[in-house]
């Protein structure tokens, strides 16, 4: 969500218009030639998709907006209709959405819409410069393309790091022939939260990228001190520490499991002192379809007293699996299903390696309300990540060996601030040099070799791919440090597409890359 050089990029484009971006260095004599993510073969492409004539119409407004955290929590930030998380979108795979972006932020602040997970056509992915030019305030952009590939899925800006703002919403998308059986469903949003609060997302960036360059650490990885978080800057000639959170070990992650000190953690934009309520009834069998919408933070999500069986990540179903406690990366989504005891039980949501927590609560009878602190013991359960589970038949890829092998290989440091991929930082002035070449129609694997010591989640924007031969169909997954992870999709998509880092501040900072067809 890379945002250098901005203003320069939009004084070249101008009105230039979705096709000409697709031409950036065209020219240049070792440039490969790309699919525009408008062509012909992305309208073919969306063509094929099983569409049910059905157009379902939203408006989303983009503006400022002082949001009720709970407990006299106000922040001052910026969100869809007022509203944290924004207003659910609902409709049923094969259904056309058409979503009306109003841009009412302050200033010359430009942003887009990218649909999170969606298979959809290229140049409705709301990537500037990439497929699209921003919308700028007092504008307006339509979006609109077939949602045919049920599942939980999000929607938030591609600009800057807005989306460590209240700018991001649920999406789901309804199976007309659901095989699941339920009573009920509640969409769970994980969130870190510091807007309006401590700073803003922009001081966070400011503070990483100036000041963690002054601690001498070596480009591959850091070495990091192991002293404790503090909310305050420091004095002397020692680099600012005011956002900036250290010694986040994690059994799960690595020692470097995020690096923002967030003064809250929200569960459906309350904190945990006066948190969201489900009400339900005891015997009652609930599917809980939980998005991490955060910036910097991997949550253990369980709830007291409860068994979980993960039926879905990312969209996608998986064998089914009875677990006590999920990790959920910044990107990803999990459904699961739990039948609800009697009582009132804590839904948690522990920040990995930082310590604290957020919590909803679960009311289907009598009973105090937790402590905002409480640990449940199925936090040190049995814990399932993604490479544990087995895609279903019915969506595992055909075996067969790939057609093309792409290293991606995650270089960067704390210490310089220079995340990256390849050793390259994504230009926002050049988005089409340096790109990830595919073919239509080819079988890809794309190696995630991680050469740093902190973890990454990687996500592809307009596919997913399956982990290894038999894992689950996924378009965000964990990347631990110092190890590689092969996935595998086809090419099926055409256009041009990212792969980034979901975590913000790495991705702004330039681990990202384009993922382009070939003309």
């Amino acid at each position: 969500m890379n945002s250098i050089n901005r203003r320069t990029v939009l004084a070249g484009l101008g009105a230039a218009g979705t096709g000409l971006l697709a031409a950036c260095g065209k020219d240049a004599p070792d440039t490969p030639s790309l699919l525009s993510p408008n062509g012909s073969q992305v309208a073919r492409a969306e063509k094929k998709r099983g569409a049910t004539g059905r157009v379902q119409s939203v408006n989303v407004t983009a503006a400022p907006a002082t949001l009720d955290l709970g407990a006299g929590v106000l922040a001052k930030s910026w969100a869809f209709s007022g509203l944290v998380p924004g207003k659910e979108i609902r409709i049923s795979a094969g259904d056309t959405l058409t979503a009306e972006l109003s841009n009412q932020l302050p200033g010359a602040t430009t942003t887009s819409l990218h649909w999170h997970g969606i298979s959809l056509r290229s140049d409705m992915d709301g990537v500037p410069p990439v497929t699209q030019t921003p919308v700028r305030a007092g504008s307006n952009f339509t979006y609109r393309f077939v949602a045919d590939k049920p599942g939980t899925y999000f929607f938030h800006p591609h600009v800057g790091i807005q989306v460590d703002r209240a700018m991001y919403a649920p999406l789901i998308i309804e199976d007309p022939k659901e095989p699941l059986a339920y009573d009920d469903e509640w969409v769970v949003v994980l969130d870190d939260w510091l807007d309006g609060v401590t700073g803003t997302p922009d001081d966070v960036f400011t503070e990483l990228s100036h000041h963690m360059a002054g601690m001498d650490m070596k480009s591959t990885g850091p070495s990091r001190p192991a002293s404790s978080r503090s909310p305050s800057a420091s004095s002397g000639d020692r680099p600012s520490t005011r956002f900036r959170l250290s010694g986040t070990a994690s059994p799960l992650l690595g020692r470097d499991a995020g690096d923002v000190n967030y003064p809250y953690h929200l569960i459906n934009g309350r904190v945990a002192t006066d948190p969201a309520v489900y009400s339900g009834t005891p015997g009652r069998r609930v599917r809980l379809r939980i998005i991490n919408a955060g910036a910097d933070t991997a949550y253990r999500v369980a709830l007291g007293g409860h068994k979980l069986t993960v039926t879905h990540t990312d969209g996608f179903p998986v064998e089914h699996e009875e677990v006590d406690t999920l990790l959920v990366a910044m990107g990803e989504r999990y459904d699961v299903l739990v039948t609800l005891d009697d009582g009132v039980f804590p839904l948690v949501a522990l920040a990995e390696g930082k310590d604290v927590t957020g919590m909803a609560l679960v009311r289907t009878g009598s009973g105090g309300l937790p402590d905002p602190a409480v640990r449940p013991r199925e936090l040190d359960g049995r814990t399932v990540t993604a490479g544990q589970l087995r895609a279903s038949d019915g969506v595992r890829l055909e075996a067969k060996d790939p057609d093309q092998v792409l290293r991606v290989k995650l270089t960067g440091s704390m210490g310089a601030y220079d995340w990256a991929i390849n050793g390259k930082r994504f230009d926002m002035a050049d988005p089409t040099s340096n790109p990830l070449l595919v073919q239509e129609g080819q079988r890809v694997r794309l190696d995630f070799v991680n050469a740093t010591n902190m973890w990454h989640p990687m996500h592809l924007h307009g596919h997913t791919y399956q982990l290894g031969d038999t894992g689950p169909r996924k378009d965000t997954t964990i990347v631990l440090p110092r190890s590689k992870v092969s996935v595998l999709f086809d090419a099926d998509n055409p256009g041009q597409w990212m792969l980034h880092c979901h975590n913000a501040y790495h991705s702004e900072a330039g681990m990202m890359a384009l993922v382009a067809y070939g003309a």
